[in-house]
Order: structure tokens, then sequence, then C-alpha cells
């Protein structure tokens, strides 16, 4: 508030005491919102973090996203899948009786803006949550700022343990590297596979930890990495690496990186000779990726959250609503946006307030949810425990071939794709 242009020494007065009293309320306030706070419902982004959230009008959340960059199909599919989830629930008439209002910006695949992009979304918008990111280095970066202000963050699908670790705002709806690690190290032993080499990105969070866990899980299954080699993303030349990884005799080759480098390497790999197949994570799952790789990829496999040929009722019904509101069919990234903006409506129903610790409370209470990509269940560390899948490059398309389940889950029944999909089966 600016200072009234008087000169009397008693206004002047005044208007110190009124300075300091804001100030010691915005420092209590602040230090009340890190580490999400001492009050109850404390952080609620309704305010911009600093108190509670509005009780009328629409509810305003936000997504960040990769709308552009490097990884931009990543934020354009996950932020459709949002988006229809918005529309549906807004159609059954919202939450609390409001409807939802969705403000979604772009850090242009950047890490290192994605921080920035939150807390506008946190002091401009004022949100009453978060939804963010896919890659988790952005995930980090945008959930230290949500942890500060005391504002609830669902990330779709960062698969770093670190995105939610000593944040009590922030969850996730998909599994983690530690589970997905074991999901490809099993497919591979499975199909015989019992020598493979790594070839990571050594800047990513996510392919640095994906590839650490692929090689102790698949060593303690008794197999061997034949050579383990780093690359950085955007390095147009990885031949001397593929070099090492043509001669060491391994039988697959396990590239936990994202689709924008996976197509360009596969590429290379093929010309100078190297024939076994590729493996990969989650981070491959693009409509991208088969028009970098071409014939390239053909043939290979990676781990991902859903499959959209399964044969389970709500992947068909979420394919069909996809299909016909954005013309195109869904990949994992826009079924986790889905769910995970679901998670939250259902949560932001349940919650005693619309408060920061409240709301991030019940979203942390999660427990088998139906979702597309599976029954989600939030654990301690606000992590969820389900099933993956495995796709493999047919046609330029990732088809069904596996489920796989967590360590000391029961077998699960085989799952049969979509009609015309080819045979599928079930794993543990």
């Amino acid at each position: 508030m600016p200072h009234p242009q008087e000169s009397a020494v008693n206004l002047n007065a005044w208007n110190k005491v009124l300075m300091v009293a804001a100030f010691a309320v915005l420092a209590v306030g602040g230090c009340d919102k890190l580490g999400g706070g001492k009050g109850k419902g404390s952080g609620s982004a309704g305010s911009g973090g600093t108190g509670a959230a509005p009780q009328t009008g629409t509810i305003v959340i936000g997504h960040y996203a990769s709308l552009t960059g490097s990884e931009a199909t990543f934020g354009v599919s996950t932020d459709h899948g949002v988006i229809l989830a918005m529309e549906e629930r807004n159609a059954a008439g919202g939450v609390k009786g409001r409807q939802i209002e969705l403000k979604t910006l772009d850090d242009a695949s950047k890490s290192s803006e994605a921080g920035n992009v939150v807390q506008r979304l946190i002091s401009e918008d004022h949100v009453v949550a978060l939804i963010g990111e896919v890659a988790s280095g952005s995930s980090l970066a945008g959930g230290k700022v949500a942890q500060q202000f005391g504002v609830p963050m669902i990330s779709p699908s960062s698969t770093n343990k670190k995105v939610t670790e000593g944040r009590d705002m922030v969850s996730r709806v998909c599994f983690v590297d530690e589970f997905q690690g074991y999901v490809v190290a099993k497919f591979a032993k499975d199909q015989k596979l019992d020598k493979v080499a790594v070839l990571f990105d050594q800047a990513a969070p996510y392919s640095k930890g994906l590839a650490e866990t692929f090689k102790s899980e698949l060593e303690g299954l008794g197999g061997t990495i034949t050579t383990s080699q780093a690359y950085t993303a955007g390095d147009a030349d990885v031949s001397a690496q593929l070099q090492s990884i043509k001669t060491s005799g391994a039988q697959a080759v396990f590239l936990p990186g994202y689709y924008t480098d996976v197509g360009n390497i596969v590429n290379q790999a093929r010309k100078l000779g190297v024939t076994v197949p590729f493996l990969g994570g989650d981070g491959w799952d693009s409509s991208k990726l088969a028009e970098i790789g071409g014939a390239a990829i053909e043939g290979s496999y990676y781990s991902n959250h859903y499959s959209f040929d399964e044969a389970r009722p709500e992947v068909k019904e979420f394919v069909a609503k996809f299909e016909k509101r954005w013309g195109e069919t869904p990949d994992g990234l826009a079924a986790l946006g889905y769910d995970a903006a679901h998670v939250l409506f259902v949560a932001m129903e349940k919650s005693p307030s619309l408060g920061g610790k409240d709301l991030a409370a019940t979203i942390a209470a999660t427990k088998d949810f139906p979702g597309v990509t599976g029954k989600i269940t939030l654990d301690a560390n606000r992590d969820a425990q389900k099933q993956a899948v495995v796709v493999q490059m047919k046609g330029g398309k990732p088809r069904y071939v596996a489920t796989v389940v967590p360590k000391g889950w029961p077998e699960p029944s085989p799952v049969a794709p979509a009609a015309g999909s080819g045979s599928g089966s079930a794993t543990k």
C-alpha cells in the first residue's frame, strides 16, 4: 500500500505501525508455509499460498508442462488428459458444487523454468493445487516451490524417487523407477536376454536413476551388464559408445532416455551394425518415437503405465472418449494426466477444506482408485503402488505384450489385448 503524500507526524507514525504489523504477519505466514506449515489448512493456494481458499466461484487448479521444447509431446498429451478429466467433472457438477478452472503454463521443457512457472501459478493465479510435471528434473524443481508455499502437487508421471522425498505436499500417480527398473529387468530375463548393455543420459535424473535400478535388478536376477555407457541429451554423435556396446557381447541394449534422443540413437546404432533389440522406459512414450526412429525402432520394447490396446474396460472407455475429444489415440502420458486430475478431484471433494495441508493429506490417503493406468493406492511416501505393462514397437505403434506386477503381489490373470492387437501375457 503506497504512503499517502501527507506530512502529519501522527499519520506517518501510524503508517509505520501498520507496516511493521504487516511484515510481522507475512513473516509468520512465510515461516508457517515452509515444510507445509503448522496450522491446519495453512498454505492454501486459493490465496497464493497465504491463507484459506475462497469459498465461492470457480476452483482454480494449475498445470505446468512441457508444451514446447524437446519434450513437447509429453506436456501436450498430459494437458489433453487433464482437460478431458476436468470437462467430465464439470459436466457432473464440479467439486463441492463449484466448477473447476484450469490454468496451464509452459515450462518449455526446461527444469530451470519449472520453478518460475509454479511460482507464477501460485502467486498470480492463486491455484488450489498443481498437476505436473512429466520430466523428473522439472518436477523436482516445481515441487520445491510447491512445498515452500504449502500447495499440494500431483506429478502424473515423474518416476525418480526423489520427487516426493521429504515433501509432504507432493504426491504422484505413477510408479517409481525402482519398480520400473525391475519391470524391464524381469522382462529381459523372461525373454532370455541375460546380457544387456546400458546407455544412459548422465545429465537427466530420470535416465541416470533408472539405469542404476535396472543394473541392480538385472544382476539380482542373475543377468550381466556387459558395459555401461553415458551420453548427454542432444549429443549428435554417440558412435563411440555404440561401438563399445557392439563389441561387448550384449544381447540387448537398455536405453532409459527420452524419445527425442532414443530415435536418433537407435538409428545410429543400426547404421553401425548393432542389431540387437533396444529396451527402454516410459520416457520413450510418444507418437514422435516412430516418426524419429522409423524402421530402426521396430521390434524394440519399453515399459509403460498402460497400453491403449489393453482389453480392460477402463482403458477401452478412456480411449474412446479421448479419441472423440482430441482425434488421436492417447499415449501413457495422456492416461496419467487424466488419472492425476481425477485423483485430485476426488480428494478435493472429500477434503474437509481446500487448504493446503487438508488437501495434501486427503490426496495422500488415496486408496484403490480405479484409474485408467490401473488401481492406484499411495504409500507412505505418496508414491503409487501399481502394475506396469511392456509394449513392443510394431508397425509404428506400441503394442501390448505383457503386464508386470510388483514383487510379492499375487500372479495376475493373463491380460489379453483388445481385438486385433496380438497376444499378451502377464508376468511377475
